[in-house]
């Protein structure tokens, strides 16, 4: 299953591009099928419909733990790093995860969870997270992760559209320095919901909370009412295997749904080429399972090909901004796969807190979730990875599934702020506004797939048609990201940001990762945040907003400094009109930046500025308020 050269991709990729049936129909082979499938692929794209491996069964708990044990099963499957460093990390081996995963899975069974039932899972980053996850697939049940950070109506929300009978949580949470109630934030959500029928509690940080007789159950106390024996459910391929929910840029979250057998081969698969992986190698990705990248990266892919995965409860600054480098060290970690935000961060807080650590262990790193800047990438490149450990800069989005466009490591030559070359399976196309396809290299355009890969999303829960509208109408026979991008000379792809947050300055369209990228070259700027707002004479300016390493003590001559630096990497059309010195942005708990408030700021509509509760820090909106330009 694994690429070992620049060659053998070359021809993986040509194979899956001239017989993508018979390319995956291979690889699938290499899984346990309980029945082998009766059509590799089936599709209709201008319907939004695809399918693949109908009528093949499985279950995929039997491939990330059942097939394991006779020759793995006292290998580490999870490492997990608590919170607070003075507490002890635990590694669970696979036989005894198999064992945990069965024993929960019977609790689930217990309680009257079926095949087909939704079960709303909301903990921290904690071992149970992971054996809740595999427990619902285990007996085909579809799982609805919720991150831990949301608040009570975003739960309430995705309870209510999924319909979900079961709500798995905890007491509490740490976060850095922080304890975070979560029993509480659902019970305040559970005040909306009429389907949930048990609520499962987990004891983390010893919060007094409210256990309702007849509803609330303590997970410890469950599962010594229940044996270790649970046979795997037998799965259609495109039984759901979950429902996890994105953030739609207007109405409701949208519950992306993916399935049994095509979401296992593809995710599988771009991990171990993605990562090179290696038998006994330690995989730390750093992302929450609530997200698309812990549930492909943190759970079903390494489990999947038998690796040990690390979990980590806590922050990469508390107690101080040593704790990444702490568990590289500690752990001796192989693989390390983060986020740009992470990496920034950390940058900031400089060099001390790294040089003092054995990083040695580390041979791959990977970056995720948007564009790396190129001062992120080589300082990542260069202090943590020793400027020898290949560096996969990843593009790909919750509803693909898996890894898309990333160089394998060690094997594509890498260029910076390049995702590079489209992974086996994936046919990467540009369009332009009117949907005609840009051949050749050296082009920008919107980024789509032509071809469906087995990961691809099948469906938004319970709404087919907004799935159809969303993916697969703006462009007639296409999937469409939603993204901008560039293929260069090389035919390499680098991800230019969403459509809707490329600008156009005077008939030229700029993608506001470039102009960030720019921004954060320059000397002292340690995180920059571009949006478009009206101008008079180009129809769209650029307003930058920048967070900075110390007060500039002449913020004109800053301004001038920064505007001259972009002139210089982009061009003039791209340097910023307005540029106003932050202490923050507004991000969600996940790191991502709300764009949406900073338009509304830069347009002076502080009075619709929308929900900010579910930003990590909603008073850096009041900070930027005040400051507007």
């Amino acid at each position: 299953m694994r690429i070992q050269t620049f060659e053998q991709y070359q021809e993986a990729y040509n194979q899956s591009v001239e017989d993508p049936e018979g390319f995956w129909a291979e690889i699938a082979q290499q899984f346990t099928w309980r029945k082998p499938w009766k059509k590799v692929l089936n599709w209709n794209f201008n319907e939004g419909v695809t399918k693949w491996f109908e009528g093949g069964e499985l279950n995929i708990t039997e491939n990330a733990l059942d097939r394991h044990l006779a020759e793995r099963g006292e290998q580490s499957a999870i490492i997990w790093e608590p919170n607070d460093p003075d507490e002890r990390s635990v590694e669970i081996s696979y036989r005894v995860l198999h064992d945990r995963v069965c024993r929960f899975a019977n609790v689930l069974k217990k309680h009257g969870v079926q095949k087909g039932d939704r079960v709303c899972i909301y903990l921290p980053m904690v071992p149970e997270l992971a054996v809740a996850v595999l427990a619902c697939a285990r007996i085909g049940a579809i799982h609805s992760v919720v991150f831990g950070g949301f608040s009570a109506k975003s739960i309430a929300d995705r309870i209510n559209d999924a319909q979900c009978g079961m709500v798995i949580t905890s007491d509490g949470a740490f976060r850095g320095p922080k304890v975070i109630p979560m029993k509480e934030t659902v019970d305040d959500a559970l005040e909306q919901c009429n389907s949930v029928k048990n609520v499962i509690v987990m004891a983390r940080t010893r919060t007094p909370v409210s256990m309702l007789k007849g509803r609330d159950l303590w997970w410890e106390e469950e599962v010594k009412h229940v044996d270790s024996i649970c046979p795997a459910e037998p799965m259609n391929a495109e039984d759901p295997l979950f429902i996890l929910y994105t953030s739609g840029s207007t109405g409701k979250p949208k519950g992306v749904v993916h399935t049994c057998g095509g979401y296992m081969v593809y995710a599988t698969y771009t991990f171990t080429n993605v990562f090179q992986y290696e038998p006994g190698e330690v995989h730390f990705c750093t992302a929450d399972i609530g997200w698309i990248t812990g549930h492909s990266y943190i759970v079903y892919g390494p489990l999947c090909s038998g690796a040990t995965s690390l979990i980590f409860e806590g922050v990469p600054t508390f107690p101080d901004a040593s704790r990444y480098w702490k568990i590289v060290e500690k752990h001796k970690v192989n693989i390390l796969y983060t986020a740009p935000t992470a990496i920034r961060s950390l940058m900031g807080y400089g060099l001390h807190f790294v040089k003092d650590h054995d990083l040695s262990s580390l041979t791959k790193l990977g970056s995720v979730g948007e564009p790396i800047n190129q001062e992120a990438w080589h300082w990542f490149k260069i202090n943590i990875g020793r400027n020898i450990c290949p560096l996969v800069d990843t593009w790909w989005q919750t509803e693909t599934g898996g890894i898309m466009i990333a160089p394998l490591a060690g094997i594509t030559p890498e260029k910076p702020s390049f995702a590079t070359l489209p992974l086996p399976g994936v046919q990467p196309v540009l369009v332009d506004e009117n949907g005609n396809v840009l051949e050749g290299n050296g082009v920008s355009g919107n980024l789509c797939i032509k071809f469906p890969w087995p990961g691809i999303i099948r469906t938004i829960y319970g709404d087919q048609l907004r799935n159809k509208q969303t993916y697969f109408s703006t462009y007639e026979g296409m999937y469409f990201t939603g993204d901008g991008c560039l293929r260069d000379e090389d035919g390499y792809y680098r991800i230019t940001g969403r459509v809707d947050d490329v600008l156009n300055v005077s008939g030229h369209r700029i993608g506001t990762a470039e102009v960030e990228n720019a921004i954060n070259m320059h000397l002292g700027v340690v995180e920059s945040a571009i949006v478009g707002y009206p101008h008079d004479i180009k129809g769209q300016g650029i307003y930058a907003f920048i967070i900075t390493d110390q007060k500039p003590e002449d913020p004109e001559m800053f301004r001038k400094g920064i505007a001259a630096t972009v002139s210089r990497i982009i061009g003039p059309i791209a340097k910023p009109d307005k540029i106003q010195f932050v202490s923050g942005l507004p991000k969600t708990r996940s790191g991502k930046i709300m764009r949406r408030i900073l338009r509304k700021i830069s347009e002076g509509q502080f009075d619709s500025l929308g929900d900010t509760s579910t930003l990590l820090d909603p008073a850096v909106v009041e900070e930027i308020k005040e400051g507007a330009l």
